[in-house]
């Protein structure tokens, strides 16, 4: 890699794709002597926008089909309460 004239170094794109890494996302820079470590900073939300999408992301780790339709059934049930009576 090679520093630019601001300061600037460019990620490879094969290593920006492995780390699910887009343009905006934040970074931190942790120099230790001579060692520099660059890494992602994510936040607590598993959701984050992929080429214009919300999309949901949990670590690696897989939800089942039979999970998400129980989600999102007992989250359109609360709805459909609150639609029906406000005061609920």
């Amino acid at each position: 890699m090679t520093l630019d004239k601001a300061g600037r170094v460019v990620i490879p794109k094969t290593l920006r794709d492995e780390l699910h890494l887009e343009a905006g996302d934040s970074l931190e820079l942790v120099s230790d002597g001579d060692r520099m470590t660059l890494r992602p900073v994510r936040t607590g939300s598993a959701l984050r926008k992929e080429h214009g999408v919300w999309v949901f992301r949990r670590d690696g780790t897989t939800i089942s089909a039979e999970t998400t339709t129980q989600v999102l059934e007992s989250v359109r049930n609360a709805r459909d309460r609150v639609n029906r009576d406000p005061r609920v």
